[in-house]
C-alpha cells in the first residue's frame, strides 16, 4: 500500500500553507470576519478543484489516446453545501466543456464514464457521502 504524506503549517490565525509529496506549497485561508486574512483558497474550494483536476486529467488523457481533436477543455464545478455544521457538500455537479471541431459524443461519454466510475480516486472517495452528477457540452468553433 502506498502512503502519501502532507504537511500543513499555520502562518497566522486561520491562514495555513500546506504541501504534500509533490513538494508544492498551497495557501489556505478564510475570510477576515472568521479570523483569516483572505489570502488563500478555502479548503473546501480545494476539494472541488481536486475533484476537477482528478477527473479532468483522466478525461484529457483518454481523449488524447483516442486522438480526439480538442482545442480546449474546462470544467465548471458546483458544490451545494448543507445549512448546518459541519457544512459538508451534499451534491457536486461537474459540467465538462470540450472545445474543438469533429469531437464525437461517444468518445466524450466513454472518457467521462471511465473517469467517474473507475479511475478518479477523488470521486471514489467522495461518492459514499456526496451525490456527484455530471453533464457535458461540446463547443464547435464559429465559422
Amino acid at each position: 500500500m502506498a502512503q502519501k504524506k502532507a504537511l500543513v503549517k499555520q502562518i497566522r490565525g486561520i491562514t495555513f500553507a500546506g504541501k504534500a509529496d509533490s513538494n508544492h506549497w498551497v495557501t489556505m485561508d478564510g475570510p477576515e470576519d472568521f479570523g483569516g486574512s483572505n489570502a488563500g483558497t478555502r479548503p473546501k474550494e480545494l476539494l472541488l478543484i481536486a475533484l476537477g483536476g482528478c477527473t479532468g486529467s483522466d478525461v484529457a488523457a483518454m481523449l488524447k489516446k483516442r486522438r480526439v481533436p480538442l482545442t480546449g477543455f474546462e470544467m465548471n464545478i458546483t458544490g451545494n453545501e448543507v445549512e448546518e455544521h459541519p457544512k459538508v457538500f451534499s451534491e457536486i455537479h461537474i459540467e465538462y466543456v470540450f472545445y474543438g471541431e469533429g469531437i464525437q459524443t461517444a468518445d466524450v461519454e466513454r472518457a467521462i464514464e471511465l473517469s467517474t466510475t473507475k479511475y478518479c480516486s477523488v470521486s471514489a472517495m467522495l461518492k459514499p457521502t456526496v451525490k456527484i452528477t455530471h453533464s457535458y457540452r461540446i463547443v464547435a468553433p464559429d465559422k
